[in-house]
């Protein structure tokens, strides 16, 4: 009886039931054509991670290009300064020039009148005596040398006037170089700032709470960096206060017999805190002026009062404490003394990426007063905002 019993189909079951091999091959055909139809989209969005990322990066070329047009815009500043100058100068030689000029067109007419191209003959036909001869002949004679000096301060007034012509000219050509890199940067600078918000007017309400947590959770890890900072630096401090306490301790009892001792430890302190007091003076200013500006907005190559860009509020920051700092970064980084992030005071400069294109001011517990990027306001951070590694050095300005 099994004999007569017919074979079952075969082929996978959908849904139940099952089905020949044709069509279990046109449906998988269709499967996948749904698939590919379906992820042609998220496919060519990027995801949150690399919109984010993307940001970052335009915001980071943006400050670097906003360094670079700070050190265009000061070149710019000076060179046109000097081209002023030189203008001013040229103007000032030229009129010697034709002053000059005249002198020697005054000589040249008396030498007509006087018929001093051939002085002897001249003055034997116009004298009518002895002593008219004489007054003509010594007057000459004075004329001569006078326009010998004369030819001489012509001659170094055109040279020099020339000289300065040159110098206007090459001046006027480096300082439309200048302008030109001026321009450059100024547009690198416009086109990564659209380029970012391009990229995040994109995103979707969703998107943009999503990424909101992702800063805030990058904010949690940079305090709790900055915390242990914090601890590290109070116990390296608690360490050299206990070790200064006790080196005056063996002071005071080595010196105990001797009065004047003890009073040439207490100067010797004395003298040895001055300097940290001065320095901390400065840098409490320098503090409590970048907290004044707690609020206001980020705006590049700014330098207050009403906005800044980073590097423009440090300077301003060191200039309220009586210290001028270059303008820019790359040249600030090499205003003082590098030390360690955790040998880092309050007042020094905090300075990030290997292009050198961000720096804050720190005030203490690994935390910085900083203007951070386009769309956000000076502000209170932890130096580890993105991450341990973005950060280039740690200067006290000298």
């Amino acid at each position: 009886m099994a004999s007569h019993r017919k074979s079952r189909p075969t082929g996978p079951r959908v849904a139940g039931i099952r089905t020949p091999a044709l069509a279990t091959a046109a449906l998988t055909s269709v499967a996948l054509l749904s698939q590919t139809a379906n992820a042609t989209p998220s496919d060519d969005r990027p995801t949150l991670e690399e919109v984010e990322k993307k940001v970052d990066d335009l915001y980071r070329q943006a400050g670097s290009a906003t360094e670079k047009y700070n050190a265009a815009k000061e070149k710019t500043t000076k060179q046109r300064k000097k081209v002023d100058t030189l203008l001013d100068d040229v103007a000032q030689r030229t009129q010697k020039l034709n002053d000059a000029r005249e002198e020697l067109g005054s000589f040249a007419s008396a030498q007509y009148r006087t018929g001093a191209s051939v002085p002897e003959t001249a003055t034997l036909l116009l004298a009518d005596s002895p002593q008219d001869y004489f007054d003509q002949n010594q007057l000459m004679n004075r004329l001569t040398g006078r326009q010998k000096t004369a030819v001489d301060d012509y001659v170094t007034q055109q040279s020099e006037t020339m000289k300065k012509r040159r110098e206007a000219t090459e001046s006027l050509e480096t300082l439309t170089d200048s302008q030109t890199d001026l321009k450059t940067a100024k547009s690198t600078v416009q086109k990564k700032l659209a380029t970012a918000r391009e990229l995040l007017s994109e995103l979707t309400a969703e998107e943009k709470a999503r990424l909101a947590a992702i800063e805030r959770k990058k904010q949690e890890e940079a305090e709790r960096k900055a915390a242990e900072l914090a601890k590290q630096q109070a116990a390296q401090e608690d360490a050299e206060r206990k070790r200064r306490e006790e080196a005056a301790q063996q002071q005071e009892s080595g010196s105990g017999s001797s009065g004047t001792s003890g009073g040439t430890g207490s100067s010797d302190s004395s003298g040895s805190s001055t300097p940290g007091t001065s320095t901390g003076t400065k840098a409490e200013k320098a503090i409590a002026f970048a907290r004044a500006q707690i609020g206001k907005p980020y705006v590049w190559g700014a330098t207050g009062p009403g906005s800044y860009d980073c590097s423009g509020l440090t300077q301003a920051a060191w200039k309220a404490a009586g210290v001028t700092l270059p303008r820019v970064t790359y040249d600030q980084v090499n205003a003082g003394t590098t030390v360690s992030v955790s040998q880092a005071q309050p007042g020094d400069l905090v300075f990030f990426y290997d292009d050198i294109s961000h720096v804050g001011l720190y005030i203490g517990d690994g935390m910085m007063i900083h203007a951070p990027k386009p769309g956000a306001y000076v502000r209170e951070e932890s130096i580890f905002y993105d991450g341990e590694s973005s950060i280039y050095s740690v200067v006290r300005p000298g």
